[in-house]
């Protein structure tokens, strides 16, 4: 996969490391401000999900790269670069489930709407499960950009 002759890797990993990071603070911040969620709910949702598709492409277009230069799946800095792509696509993908999960279930009124519709916040133990994994999910996220960033540079850069 390429765009002009450059390949489409390193194009859109660029959009992963810039995103990702994003949506997992704003998944902090939504986990942890109840009452800026009103204000998080719609942009969480939509930013981890850009960030979820970049990392899905990434991931594509990293294995497209890899089977097009030979020789070099057989670098360990490459094939440590591979699993922490892997890693990452599938801590996005898993972050953009407990993010539309928290944001339906954490959901309350929003300042956003006219109010028809909306339900008040459920609170208890529940919110504070879903609160708790949201948490960590956004950890997660932060500890996986960085594990394939770093890689990825100790691949290409040495």
């Amino acid at each position: 996969m390429s765009i002009n002759g450059l390949p489409l890797h390193p194009l859109v990993v660029h959009a992963v490391v810039v995103l990702a990071p994003l949506a997992a603070l704003l998944g902090l911040a939504y986990a942890a401000v109840p009452r800026w969620r009103w204000l998080l709910r719609w942009p969480l949702v939509v930013l981890t999900a850009i960030a979820a598709g970049a990392a899905l492409v990434a991931a594509a277009s990293g294995e497209s790269l890899l089977e097009s230069r030979a020789g070099l799946d057989d670098l360990p800095t490459v094939e440590t670069h591979e699993e922490a792509g892997e890693l990452m696509r599938n801590v996005m993908l898993l972050d953009l489930i407990v993010v539309l999960v928290s944001a339906w279930w954490l959901g309350g009124p929003s300042a956003l709407v006219s109010g028809r519709g909306a339900r008040t916040q459920r609170g208890g133990a529940l919110d504070w499960v879903v609160s708790a994994v949201l948490l960590l999910a956004s950890l997660a996220v932060l500890y996986a950009v960085v594990v394939a960033g770093d890689s990825g540079a100790q691949a290409v850069w040495g």
